[in-house]
């Protein structure tokens, strides 16, 4: 077990140095609040005194940042984000193992799960930690935590990415899980007591999938140090490492906040590159040929496939490479907006229309931008037509919190009360023609728009846009001084 030190052991080979590791500092000896006003400044008051350039130049995807910090305040509000009375309180409500919490501890090198049937009682999962040296793991407590559901929102804001969490607790002389990577970026804050956390080099640098690696395949450690309160702890996805709660601790309380799943080039590519296609077979004679006959029945292929095929992508690529194509991404935006938390507002009725209807002679602006975006896609209505494009506006004003990164409801099937009445939403958005898309992006640009001046041919239209947009809580009319 390390000493309680302030310093962060590297080892490269049989070459071992002693880094100093950075310390926040607070102007004037007050605390480091977070600072909520924006996405941008809160992930930089959270990482601070790291900048941004810094953070994303040198660490981000590369290597881990430990953030040891010696201040009171920041642990005091660390510590009230949760807490193991926390625990006590929600198994009032019902946390039931497995789909709320795990009780866990790595023996062997083994992750042995601990979890009984049905819900939880807190005397049990007390005595599972004291007696059995378990950990208790929460799954997603933003779900029930409102300052985790603020700064998780503004954490996805920041991203464009969905962000989960999970508490874990960890008695003194302990450890909940075996050495592993995720295929997540993971930033952990220590919430209580300490945690003594090992690194070692990732076996596969931004690993896609989740995976254990036993102790005589991972070397030495990177990195060997120990977490209190207020510490911050970031590594990217692929980076092997475990972490057990020091004897002379009571125990350990941190939070796991995970992001950028499934967001690399490589899942960007397989969403826009149908889109792309699809408008090349609109234009290119050659991309709309048929296949060699029996193709896709002959065990092997016809010998000139690929070298047909590999012309053809290089016409995509010359073809996505001219000025002004406009690539679309449908299906990672809408997984995005449709699970994602939605606005921090602890009063839900902050989120209905505002305000009176707007009429062509006021002048609007939109709200929520942090939690809407467009979509260019094909129709999805069933017509002997041709297939045309509409724009859709996606947004997350009535996600529900309490099911946030838990997988799909079964409720979500339940609300069919419109019968088919209202066929303009569709994933908790609205859908439009084509040619309303300068005007939303106008309106997404701008602060205030003049109703006249929205870039619509027909004043029908633009009012239309103006009341669907409002109905969803998404328009404003601005509020000139007299």
């Amino acid at each position: 077990m390390p000493k309680k030190g302030r310093r962060v052991k590297r080892s490269e080979g049989q070459k071992e140095e002693e880094v100093p590791v950075k310390q926040m500092k607070m102007e004037n000896g007050s605390s480091a609040p977070l600072c909520f006003d924006s996405p941008q400044g809160f992930f930089q008051s959270l990482i601070s005194p790291v900048g941004l350039d810094q953070f994303f130049q040198h660490y981000w995807e590369q290597k881990p940042l430990v953030l040891q910090r010696s201040d009171p305040a920041l642990a005091s509000y660390y510590r009230s984000l949760f807490q193991l009375s926390d625990v006590q309180q929600l198994c009032g409500r019902g946390l039931r193992y497995a789909t709320d919490l795990n009780v866990c501890r790595c023996v062997n090198g083994k992750k042995k799960v601990l979890n009984k049937a049905g819900a939880a009682q807190f005397s049990q999962l007390k005595k599972d930690m004291e007696e059995r040296k378990a950990t208790v793991q929460l799954h997603q407590p933003q779900r029930f935590k409102d300052e985790l559901w603020r700064v998780q929102e503004r954490l996805e804001c920041f991203f464009g990415s969905l962000v989960g969490s999970n508490v874990y607790i960890t008695p003194r002389g302990s450890q909940g899980l075996p050495p592993h990577y995720d295929d997540v970026e993971v930033l952990i804050l220590q919430l209580e007591g300490q945690k003594h956390w090992r690194l070692y080099q990732p076996t596969v640098p931004l690993a896609r999938e989740y995976s254990l690696e036993p102790e005589d395949r991972i070397g030495p450690p990177t990195h060997d140090f120990i977490l209190q309160a207020g510490d911050l702890l970031y590594f990217p996805r692929g980076t092997i490492h475990q972490a057990d709660t020091p004897s002379d601790v009571e125990r350990s309380t941190h939070l796991t906040l995970s992001t950028y799943q499934n967001m690399s080039w490589g899942d960007f590519m397989l969403d826009v590159i149908p889109g792309c296609v699809f408008d090349c077979m609109r234009r290119e004679r050659g991309m709309r040929s048929g296949l060699p006959r029996n193709l896709l029945t002959s065990p092997s292929g016809a010998p000139d496939v690929n070298e047909r095929l590999c012309a053809l992508l290089r016409r995509l690529a010359d073809d996505v490479e001219r000025e002004n194509h406009e690539l679309r991404s449908t299906a990672m935006k809408r997984d995005f907006i449709c699970n994602r938390l939605p606005p921090y507002l602890l009063d839900p009725a902050g989120a209905e229309p505002a305000g009176n209807p707007p009429t062509l002679e006021d002048t609007v602006y939109m709200r929520f931008k942090e939690h809407l975006l467009l979509t260019v896609e094909p129709s999805q209505e069933n017509t002997d037509e041709a297939t045309e494009l509409v724009v859709f506006v996606l947004h997350s004003l009535k996600n529900k919190r309490e099911t946030h990164m838990m997988g799909a409801s079964d409720d979500d099937d339940d609300d069919d009360d419109d019968d088919g009445e209202d066929e303009e939403v569709v994933s908790q958005g609205l859908r439009f023609p084509l040619t309303h898309v300068s005007a939303l992006k106008q309106l997404l640009s701008s602060e205030c728009v003049p109703a006249a001046q929205l870039q619509l041919l027909q004043d029908e239209d633009k009012l239309g846009l103006m009341l669907g947009l409002w109905s969803e809580g998404l328009l404003c009319v601005c509020q000139t001084s007299q």
